[in-house]
């Protein structure tokens, strides 16, 4: 049997602190909710999961580099680094495979700084503003980019 196509869903910097870090923002659900729910809507959709987080930006750009070989599909939550990162920006583009960007929060609703995104210049989508469930929305766009989305 074949193995199934791979998504690698990457969480950058204070994304391990969920939960406890303004609520308010980023809701009250923690990084091991988030990965639960991915897990469970990955295996509806016949795909392996990948889920790794990271504070530091040159983890994430190995991790992406790493991805050209492995995996199918990227789904990034950059965190800050969305607004400051050519590297990351350089690495999803060198890699060349379809990337979704997620934010819990709306980043066009917060500070100006927040509304540039290096990663949005080479995403194939982008989801914000819907908290956790941007996640699985990101696992049903990135099965149907890479023509694996099942029928209803």
């Amino acid at each position: 049997m074949a193995n199934p196509p791979s998504i690698l869903l990457l969480n950058g910097p204070n994304l391990n602190m969920l939960g406890t870090r303004e609520p308010q923002i980023y809701g009250s659900e923690t990084l091991a909710d988030v990965e639960t729910i991915c897990r469970a809507e990955a295996d509806r959709l016949g795909l392996a999961l990948d889920f790794r987080q990271s504070n530091h930006e040159g983890e994430l750009v190995t991790w992406i580099q790493q991805a050209r070989d492995r995996q199918d599909a990227i789904i990034l939550n950059a965190g800050a680094y969305t607004h400051t990162s050519v590297a990351i920006m350089d690495a999803l583009s060198a890699v060349d495979l379809p990337v979704i960007e997620v934010h819990l929060s709306n980043i066009f609703r917060r500070e100006p700084f927040r509304h540039h995104s290096y990663v949005s210049m080479v995403a194939r989508g982008v989801i914000c503003g819907l908290g956790s469930h941007g996640y699985i929305l990101a696992l049903q766009a990135a099965s149907r980019l890479i023509g694996t989305m099942p029928r209803p």
